[in-house]
């Protein structure tokens, strides 16, 4: 996000009466992700190949490793994997629990049904829903998934059971898996874990090596090599990334608590230049307050300068008029997450249409949001949210259309389906439905003539 021109603040403070607001609101809201140089994409695209000649090998080569250590097999065995979470302390592991059980409750309320129709005159159709077979979750090489990130991924795929669930990360430098990662990774239904990670994880999973299944679909966060790699491997697996930027807008009223906004939005912060947000509000004196209690935190907080920068360039505060009109600029932002910290947060959830995920009222961090309640934090970003849903059970299933027609049923609309072939341009495909009417015809005609026999 360009800095905008401010008052005394630490980051871009505007007004929709602003003579110049449009272009201002331009530069807030343009969220460019990063592009891959062009030696990174050569990097990339070279592992991608070593693994498509050489597989495994090249697999456990990739290994950011030290120098001692050697791995001979890339899946994490039943024993690392047990010792693993029997090493996580037990206050964790219920708190990974329940985040894992909401969020496969959650999705198991949203998983679309088979259905068939009959209709009368001969015709039956309907469509059949499936689970894929094998799911693959990849994290990226720049920064390791997080416990919370896992069950976000895989628990959607565990509610409409796919039967396997692969899960790449890499090791750390003694090729160990962390603990938290194979706990959460348990509980939220991943069935095997390899230690890989990045686009050469993308390339195992979508060709399979000697170690590592072939997948029908992987996701992977939208990093630039991730993007890259997907461009090239998509004609072999189905690949879902989501943008590596992350988002946060908060529309508050005179009802909102300043030190909670304030924590808020320095909690988005800290995810660094990935970051980005917006508060908007038509209580002038809001920002202000708010800016104060930023600074007052700051002071606490270790990696201050960091986070103040992020804050300086990446985020922005905008005075309305009204609290429509904050509604208004939210929806034209379109974030990732939509925080309504207003006294009635229903009016902005029937006003906004683009958003990802939106969080309603006081008592409803995006902290909670993004690991616990039950929705996926996977999220589209970058304004996507105009066109496009968060990650859900509907993305790990598969759906298959079916039609039958009995001779009545072509008989009754085989004129129109051969009209339309012709309008098409696509005569042959009228002359086969022509063929089977002519049958039709014929039969009909010989059963005609045998009645009249019988009289």
């Amino acid at each position: 996000m360009p800095r905008t021109k401010t008052t005394n603040a630490s980051w871009p403070i505007f007004t929709s009466t602003d003579e110049d607001f449009e272009k201002r609101w331009a530069d807030a809201s343009t969220r460019a992700p990063r592009s891959l140089s062009p030696s990174a994409s050569k990097k990339a695209r070279g592992k991608i190949q070593k693994v498509r000649r050489s597989g495994d090998k090249a697999l456990l080569a990739l290994l950011p490793l030290n120098c001692e250590q050697v791995l001979k097999t890339l899946e994490v065995s039943s024993e690392e994997w047990d010792r693993g979470c029997e090493a996580v302390a037990g206050s964790d592991r219920a708190a990974l629990g329940k985040a894992a059980m909401r969020v496969r409750d959650f999705h198991r309320k949203r998983i679309p049904g088979s259905w068939e129709v009959r209709e009368e005159g001969g015709a039956f159709m309907g469509q059949r829903v499936r689970p894929l077979s094998r799911v693959g979750l990849v994290s990226s090489s720049e920064v390791a998934l997080e416990p919370s990130q896992i069950i976000m991924y895989a628990a959607p795929a565990s509610a409409v059971e796919v039967p396997e669930i692969s899960l790449a990360v890499a090791p750390d430098s003694t090729g160990e898996v962390r603990a938290e990662i194979l706990m959460a990774a348990r509980l939220a239904g991943v069935h095997r874990v390899f230690k890989m990670s990045g686009v050469e994880a993308m390339a195992a999973f979508a060709w399979g090596t000697d170690q590592v299944p072939r997948v029908e679909k992987m996701v992977a966060p939208g990093e630039p090599e991730i993007e890259m790699a997907k461009s090239e491997l998509q004609v072999d697996a189905g690949i879902l990334t989501h943008s590596e930027l992350t988002e946060l807008c908060v529309v508050a009223d005179k009802t909102a608590t300043p030190a909670w906004l304030a924590t808020d939005l320095l909690a988005h912060a800290q995810m660094g230049e990935r970051a980005c947000g917006i508060l908007i509000t038509h209580c002038k004196a809001l920002p202000a307050r708010v800016e104060s209690q930023i600074q007052t935190q700051l002071k606490t907080l270790s990696g201050s300068k960091k986070w103040q920068r992020t804050l300086a360039s990446r985020f922005a505060f905008v005075v309305t008029r009204s609290l429509s009109e904050s509604i208004e600029l939210a929806d034209r932002y379109a974030p990732e997450h939509l925080a309504a910290t207003v006294e009635n947060p229903d009016k902005v959830l029937r006003g906004v249409h683009n958003a990802g995920t939106i969080l309603l009222g006081h008592y409803t961090p995006p902290a909670v949001g993004g690991v616990l309640a039950g929705p996926s934090s996977v999220v589209p970003s970058g304004g996507a949210s105009r066109f496009a849903s968060p990650l859900g059970a509907e993305d790990f299933l598969k759906k298959s259309h079916f039609v039958q027609f009995e001779a009545s049923k072509l008989r009754e609309l085989g004129h129109d389906a051969i009209r339309l072939s012709e309008l098409d341009g696509l005569g042959a495909r009228g002359a086969s439905v022509e063929l089977r009417l002519k049958r039709i015809r014929r039969a009909r005609r010989e059963r005609e003539v045998a009645r009249e026999a019988e009289l």
